[in-house]
């Protein structure tokens, strides 16, 4: 494997050779890096000029450029050295300090993007497979590619208005009008009636239920202005700690392990005694602190599933530690309610929480929970935006792929040697419908690290996308070779990522030298 990996390194550097040199070329020949300085009516106009050819080397015809360029970036190498030399950009700025203000921005702004769209795209391709040509599968392949069509900056204007305009000017007096209620849960009741299938009075009864709990929920939204003062609490953590614990439990290991159930209802009640010791503690978080605190709760789950064992202990310890990490999650959510008064009345917030531009809130002071708050609303409409694009190829590959796993032999003889639907679809569907996607994963990573541009622009995030952009418009190749490097070498490392994942999850497959 390690000389299959050398010669796929060495290939792939020899492409970025070649690439980079014709987009080098590309790029300083696309137009004249002075031609808003030859229109300007300003004085010093010719000293601008002349100090603008020094600093991008225009005197030097562009392929001996390129390998100056070169000779810089091949510093980049060599670790901890401090060497690093990308050029500056027109206004004298290193490309590395650009590169990395702007990597930061995009990263921040594609990376929950990319994991939601890929789970929530897995999982509505998986029950979209097992519900095949049913009112679900139809709805949720007219919706999934209804998005997809649409273009990108008219989502984004729409999200502006109605998720961010409206929704602010509804925080003002956060009442909702009971038709609202009625309707809203008729809606999401009539979705839950089509989606569980089965016989009618099932649809019925599990429609009825959700209609009647979205409504009252709902109520007492109104009743208490929620919005304004949200907020968990132990009961509330409780019941979802329980449920989390019964569906975490069901897709690892089945309802019939009784000890991978206690595991996580066990894991659920040391939640809730966490819930408050950790209180005064979270007054001082930072992100280290919680980074630190998620692992010692996964831990802690897996331990408890080690010394609760049974007749399979490793289902005991995954589903205690899942359970574990997300009522974790739930404390974590609770914090930050917590703090959403002090954030919503603070004078830079203006009572207008959800931007709609920038990264965040400008000369805004608090403390982490405020200031992780800020940058939440400031990431939850460009967010949507990528997931409401990117979400039908996930769904209709894990749909397809699905199809067609689900068809197989080993999988009927699974089925007629008794094993349970769970294990069916997760222990042996799954894995192997999960092989072609690990192509398009490794391939939209490499492409959202080279920065959302249209969704960048449309919500003023300075990212990879605003970089490349700057360095066309004014015709110099360094911020785009920067922003080039990045992309190319983050696609290439993904690509081989994806390859080494086809071993690991069939096993017909292996990587030879």
């Amino acid at each position: 494997m390690l000389s299959y990996v050398v010669r796929r390194l060495a290939t792939a550097a020899l492409i970025l050779l070649g690439a980079s040199f014709l987009v080098y070329l590309l790029t300083a020949s696309s137009g004249d890096p002075l031609a808003d300085l030859r229109a300007s009516n300003a004085p010093n106009r010719q000293q601008l000029m002349d100090a603008r050819s020094q600093l991008l080397d225009l005197d030097t015809p562009a392929p001996l450029r390129y390998f100056k360029w070169l000779g810089g970036a091949a510093q980049c190498l060599v670790p901890f050295a401090g060497s690093c030399d990308l050029g500056r950009s027109v206004t004298g700025q290193p490309i590395t300090e650009a590169l990395g203000i702007a990597l930061i921005q995009t990263l921040t702004l594609v990376t929950g993007a990319t994991v939601l769209a890929i789970l929530i795209g897995i999982t509505l391709g998986i029950v979209t497979a097992l519900r095949q040509y049913s009112a679900l599968d139809y709805g949720v392949t007219f919706m999934a590619f209804l998005f997809f069509s649409l273009p990108i900056f008219w989502v984004a204007v729409l999200l502006k208005e109605f998720g961010a305009i409206g929704f602010n000017n509804f925080l003002r007096n956060p009442v909702i009008p009971l038709p609202v209620s009625i309707g809203t849960g008729l809606v999401l009741g009539v979705v839950v009636a089509v989606a569980v299938g089965g016989e009618l009075k099932r649809r019925l009864i599990s429609g009825g239920v959700v209609f009647a709990l979205v409504t009252a929920v709902m109520v007492y939204f109104s009743a208490t202005l929620w919005f304004k003062t949200p907020g968990l609490g132990p009961v509330v953590i409780a019941i979802a700690g329980v449920g989390m614990a019964f569906a975490v439990t069901t897709l690892v290991s089945g309802l019939k392990n009784r000890k991978a159930l206690q595991s996580a209802l066990i894991t659920v009640g040391l939640g809730l005694i966490a819930y408050f010791a950790v209180q005064p503690l979270l007054d001082q978080a930072t992100g280290l602190m919680i980074f630190l605190l998620a692992i010692a709760t996964v831990l802690v789950g897996v331990g408890v599933g080690y010394l609760m064992g049974g007749y399979d202990r490793g289902q005991s310890m995954r589903a205690a530690g899942i359970t574990a990490f997300l009522m974790g999650g739930l404390v974590t959510v609770d914090r930050f309610m917590q703090a959403w008064p002090a954030y919503f009345s603070n004078s830079r917030v203006r009572g207008r929480p959800i931007a709609t531009i920038g990264a965040g809130t400008p000369n805004l002071q608090g403390d982490y929970w405020i200031m992780t708050i800020d940058t939440f609303t400031h990431l939850i409409l460009p967010t949507i935006a990528l997931i409401l694009v990117s979400l039908a190829s996930y769904t209709r590959f894990t749909r397809s792929s699905m199809l067609e796993i689900m068809n197989m032999d080993y999988i009927r003889t699974a089925r007629a040697k008794g094993l349970s639907e769970r294990s069916v679809i997760m222990g042996h569907a799954f894995r192997n419908a999960l092989i072609p996607l690990a192509t398009i994963v490794a391939f939209d990573i490499g492409a959202l690290i080279g920065g959302a541009v249209i969704t960048e622009s449309v919500f003023s995030v300075h990212g990879m996308g605003f970089l490349f952009l700057d360095g066309i418009t004014h015709i110099d190749p360094n911020p785009v070779m920067g922003v080039f490097l990045c992309v190319a070498i983050t696609a290439m490392v993904f690509n081989l990522i994806a390859d080494l994942a086809y071993s690991a999850l069939d096993p017909r497959v292996r990587i030879k030298a």
